[in-house]
């Protein structure tokens, strides 16, 4: 892979790159085409550049249908976000999408904008006017949305406490994380999930 581009998981990126020298992986995409390899984000996102493959040697209508046979409802371009990030922080901006990958991979201690813009060696100011143009709000909101969302994806978060998840993402306590999550949601994490058919709830101490 060596003068290639390959795409990894957000969340394996940082092992990536400590294992593999002089490799960078492109974390903020589900898959990467770069002349004759083709590298996706791993696991059942490797469904979406088969079906870039089917479409491109066979034809669109045989590469939705190889997609429904799977259960998959629709196809997904090779620059769409991982998942992991909401739907409305979707950006083309490779300042932005940088960030916000920034932030995604230090979940448990969440950079500031500060920080953030000095990491990408821009000034806060003009990260803050990308993310006005790219997403129309502040660092500081599209960050704390990038948090919530990964309490939604959290794996085997049924046996998780509230305090276990907000730990994992950033929160300083359950109260805090509750909070946000009602904000933003218009309900407790316990009730979100229990919408969802979730047996137990995620309110409960350690």
């Amino acid at each position: 892979m060596q003068g290639y581009r390959c795409c990894v998981s957000w969340f394996h990126h940082d092992d990536f790159v400590d294992q593999f020298d002089g490799l960078v992986p492109v974390s903020d995409r589900i898959f990467v085409v770069d002349r004759d390899r083709l590298t996706c984000s791993g696991e059942a996102s490797s469904a979406h550049p088969a079906a870039f493959l089917v479409e491109r040697h066979i034809g669109r209508v045989a590469a939705r249908k190889s997609l429904r046979i799977m259960i998959i409802p629709e196809e997904r371009a090779g620059d769409d976000p991982q998942p992991g990030l909401p739907l409305d922080l979707k950006t083309r901006d490779p300042l932005v999408r940088k960030a916000l990958l920034h932030v995604q991979q230090n979940l448990d201690v969440p950079p500031g904008v500060a920080e953030v813009a000095a990491r990408l060696g821009v000034s806060r100011r003009k990260l803050e006017r990308h993310f006005r143009e790219a997403l129309d709000q502040t660092p500081k909101a599209a960050f704390l949305r990038v948090r919530l969302a990964q309490v939604r994806l959290l794996p085997d978060r049924s046996d998780r406490s509230v305090t276990q998840i907000a730990t994992a993402t950033g929160f300083c306590d359950a109260s805090h994380l509750i909070r946000a999550f009602r904000q933003a949601e218009g309900v407790t994490p316990a009730a979100w999930r229990g919408r969802g058919g979730a047996a137990q709830s995620l309110d409960r101490s350690t």
